[in-house]
């Protein structure tokens, strides 16, 4: 039996949570609000953010930092994922007995690749945008902390209940940005906490795995397969003259060959496999 605190238990951690207890695991969910853990969690009421709600944490096996900002800019990210984990770790490291592992959930928003680059976890970590620029900063923090410490960098999350690219397709929005290929990558939340618990098991982790899938992709031909697998029109293509939105995740394909090398075998290899699970959900 593991003894498990995840920090931040909310989509993906409450994923991992609920498939660690039916596993006989102990685990302890800390978020701000309770309520709405998974049975059979252990609730923490705490702010990682305020460090006195942090005073009196169990003694554990692992710690997972899976927490998500509540806003999208910079001061979110970094009270979250800097001053938020800092926080955690000066109260972890001070334990009679600190934990043997720290699994911090990153984001391939590390890379700053632009023209479809190949990348894995040597690849340079360059980010122009400051969602990359606080997650390394956070790493960083984690590293120099002197606790066995795992970072995962996750693609883009979808899952149950995460279908913006769903309904954008299934009505029309979904716009296909000149000039491609603009390559992205994904992974399911139940791969996402697969990979967590493979983590959590494994004898002898290396310090950094790419959680994606087995295929990165071309966002246009993603957008038409779904429209081909949903009966919607096929995404249009942005004129030119149109104001694109930015792309905070760059544009560069991520392998997953390390990760799947340790053991980890996908539920979902592709956004095909995903999509389709996510699809027949909703009938």
């Amino acid at each position: 039996m593991t003894r498990i605190l995840i920090a931040g238990c909310g989509y993906v951690g409450s994923a991992l949570a609920r498939a660690r207890v039916e596993r006989g695991d102990t685990v302890w969910g800390l978020r701000r609000h309770t309520v709405d853990l998974p049975p059979g969690v252990e609730p923490i009421s705490a702010d990682l953010a305020v460090a006195r709600s942090l005073a009196e944490l169990p003694e554990v096996d692992v710690v997972v930092y899976a927490a998500s900002p509540g806003g999208r800019d910079d001061a979110f990210y970094r009270t979250t994922y800097v001053e938020g984990l800092r926080n955690l770790l000066a109260v972890i490291g001070k334990q009679v007995q600190p934990p043997r592992r720290v699994i911090f959930i990153s984001s391939t928003a590390v890379y700053g690749q632009k023209r479809g680059e190949w990348v894995d976890e040597t690849s340079p970590t360059q980010p122009t945008h400051w969602t990359g620029q606080r997650l390394l900063e956070a790493e960083a923090l984690l590293s120099g902390s002197g606790l066995p410490a795992v970072v995962l960098r996750l693609g883009g999350i979808y899952g149950p209940r995460r279908t913006r690219l769903v309904e954008q397709v299934r009505q029309g929005r979904a716009a296909i940005a000149p000039g491609g290929p603009h390559y992205t990558n994904r992974i399911h939340r139940d791969d996402c906490a697969g990979a967590l618990g493979h983590l959590i098991d494994l004898e002898a982790p290396e310090e950094c795995y790419l959680g994606v899938d087995h295929e990165p992709e071309d966002e246009a031909v993603v957008l038409r397969w779904l429209a081909g697998v949903l009966g919607a029109p096929a995404p249009r293509v942005s004129g030119s003259d149109e104001r694109q939105p930015p792309r905070r995740g760059g544009n560069k394909r991520c392998r997953n060959a390390r990760l799947v090398a340790s053991g980890y075998a996908f539920l979902y290899p592709s956004y095909r496999q995903g999509y389709t699970a996510v699809l027949s959900e909703q009938r």
